[in-house]
Parts: C-alpha cells; sequence; structure tokens
C-alpha cells in the first residue's frame, strides 16, 4: 500500500522522470500535488502498470490533482548539461509551472537540486513507496509515450511508438543501418554502444 504523505502538515508535490535511459527524445518530468486524503488502489510505480492501466490513472490524476504540470527538456540541452542534469531541470520546470506552491517535494531517486524555499526529500525507489510519487511517475511517462508516438511517425524506421527510444534490438539496428537524426542525444555515444552490443 503507497503511503499518502510524508509530512500531513505540508503542501507535498512528488516528482519524477522519464525517459532518462532512451537514446532518443526529450526527458520529461512530472509534478503532482495530490489531496491529503486522496486513495486510489490502482495508483503504482508506471514501470508496472500496464500502458492502458498508466492512460487511465493518468486521467484519474488529472482530474483529481490539487495541481500538476509536466515539463520536457530536450536532446540538444541533454546533450550539453548531461542526463542528470537534464533530468532535475525538467523536475525544476515542473515545479515552478504548478498553480499551487508547494512546501515539500518528494522526490524518485537519490539525487536532486535544492529549489530555493522549498524543502526536497530524495527517496529511492519512492514511485513505490508515495502516491504523489507514483502519480508524478505516470504522468511524466505517459505524456513522454504519447510525445514519441508523435515523432515516430516522421522516422518510422526506428519503431519508437513500441520502444519509445530505448536501445531496443530494432531501435540498435535501425540506427546502425540508417544513422541517427535530430532527435537522437549525441552525448549517449550511440555507435559505441552498438559495437558493444553487436
Amino acid at each position: 500500500m503507497l503511503r499518502i504523505s510524508y509530512d500531513r502538515g505540508l503542501i507535498e508535490a512528488g516528482l519524477d522522470e522519464a525517459g532518462r535511459g532512451c537514446l532518443a527524445g526529450p526527458v520529461f518530468a512530472a509534478a503532482v500535488i495530490l489531496p491529503k486524503d486522496y486513495k486510489n488502489e490502482e495508483l503504482n510505480d508506471s514501470k508496472q502498470l500496464s500502458a492502458l492501466k498508466r492512460e487511465r490513472l493518468r486521467r484519474c490524476i488529472e482530474a483529481d490533482a490539487l495541481s500538476w504540470a509536466v515539463a520536457s527538456i530536450s536532446p540538444e540541452i541533454i546533450d550539453e548539461i548531461n542526463i542528470l542534469n537534464a533530468s532535475i531541470l525538467a523536475m525544476h520546470h515542473a515545479v515552478e509551472k504548478l498553480n499551487l506552491k508547494p512546501e515539500l517535494l518528494l522526490v524518485d531517486g537519490n539525487r536532486f537540486k535544492p529549489i530555493e524555499n522549498i524543502r526536497h526529500h530524495c527517496i529511492i525507489k519512492g514511485d513505490a513507496k508515495f502516491m504523489s510519487i507514483a502519480a508524478a511517475s505516470i504522468m511524466a511517462k505517459t505524456y513522454r509515450d504519447e510525445y514519441m508516438r508523435g515523432i515516430a511517425k516522421e522516422f518510422p524506421h526506428y519503431d519508437w511508438e513500441h520502444n519509445k527510444g530505448y536501445p531496443c534490438r530494432k531501435h540498435r539496428d535501425a540506427i546502425y543501418d540508417r544513422g541517427t537524426c535530430v532527435y537522437h542525444r549525441m552525448s549517449f555515444r550511440l555507435y559505441e554502444q552498438l559495437k558493444l552490443a553487436l
């Protein structure tokens, strides 16, 4: 059972990202503030849910959350500042877009850069422990998947509608055969990874 709150006296926002390990596409992050008494037995880490269930829960979160926001950082910026910093920057942008200011941030993982005047806690596997982080996980994942399905129409040979930019075999083979495109993260040394995978 996921916990509702870390500190019931504070306005809490859960934060999580999606797409950190991909070879292509932006990294997305979401921030979600849920009501103090929120209950949804289906809510869980997005990686443990089917795509259909994630989409259904996304609609529930959008309707029920006190505030939510999604932000993304482009492959170009990822290449400039590295994927860790880009993931944290996406989280910062998501928090800035909230229409309700949080007093505490619950961050999935073990790395974060403070936002002025807002306390934060990093929680390893937080998306399996706190509802607000699980909700942020679902929002980041579903919005990123939707984006990747859109750009897959421009470059169908990479099979992004299925692999979402992750280094699956069809994606790696397409890079080997057709090269990269504007959506690839060149700092990930794509061709070196291909050699290691062959």
